[in-house]
């Protein structure tokens, strides 16, 4: 796609025991590379392990044009096969269940704000979680776009990533898409201040 780049979030290392608080500052590093890529006209898909909320609370997030928010999911038991051929017997049970739990507090973040927000916070000193912690399901701010790839070959699933991109373009373009630039001053009703 023209005027698009997709990196992968651990592009620029992980640490041997990384915990939230290094995905935190990771995800202000990267928000402040897609920040170049913005003064260039660049749109940038970031694939990780970053959740909206720690996205949006992060120190730079208001100075991005947009933020368009998408979960790539999949069923609890394809995952841990996919786990499985991917790396045979590199994870014991304790890993994959955390891995299980880990997707499953990621499906309901992605459907409410307020789903066990202790898990991401209060984490890294920095972060503003002020800008969503009154945010309920109903904002229309706190859009998640979910893509089930359970049943679905890749060529399927990137198809759907593809439309994603799309639809999230065609949106800012005609000022439709909930986090644009002033998002964190907005209330829901998308009037300005607070």
């Amino acid at each position: 796609m023209p005027r698009l780049v997709v990196h992968d979030f651990d592009e620029i290392g992980v640490p041997r025991s990384p915990d939230g608080d290094w995905r935190q500052r990771s995800t202000e590093v990267w928000i402040e590379r897609v920040l170049r890529y913005q003064t260039d006209g660049v749109d940038v898909v970031l694939t990780g392990q970053s959740p909206l909320g720690e996205v949006l609370a992060s120190p730079s997030a208001t100075a991005l044009d947009g933020i368009a928010a998408c979960l790539v999911d999949v069923d609890d038991e394809v995952r841990l096969r996919r786990l499985d051929e991917r790396d045979p017997g590199k994870w014991d049970r304790d890993a994959q269940r955390r891995f299980i739990g880990w997707a499953r507090w990621n499906r309901g973040h992605a459907g409410d704000p307020r789903h066990l927000p202790e898990a991401i916070r209060p984490g890294w000193r920095r972060m503003r979680w002020d800008r969503w912690s009154d945010w309920t399901h109903t904002d229309p701010r706190w859009s998640v776009r979910v893509i089930d790839t359970t049943g679905r070959d890749v060529r399927e699933s990137a198809a759907d990533v593809r439309e994603w991109v799309v639809d999230a373009r065609s949106r800012f373009a005609r000022g439709e898409l909930p986090l644009a630039a002033g998002w964190a001053t907005r209330d829901s009703g998308g009037s300005s201040g607070r």
